[in-house]
């Protein structure tokens, strides 16, 4: 499971606000955050440097922990 939500919310941005940066839809971020859909390793890459550039001082690790 991701923390997408949890960073995102911690900013108090939207899935839109976050959607925007990634020139994607919100759908597609409310599908990564429920986890319907699994972003690619690329994509994953690009979520955490959005959140980060939005002002989260979050890691890869810390949106994607390693599941045990």
């Amino acid at each position: 499971m991701n923390q997408i939500a949890q960073q995102r919310k911690l900013l108090n941005i939207s899935q839109a606000e976050l959607a925007g940066k990634l020139d994607s839809g919100p759908s597609r971020i409310s599908n990564f955050e429920a986890s319907i859909r699994k972003p690619n390793l690329k994509t994953c890459w690009m979520i955490v440097n959005a959140l980060n550039e939005l002002g989260a001082n979050c890691t890869f690790e810390q949106v994607f922990p390693n599941p045990k």
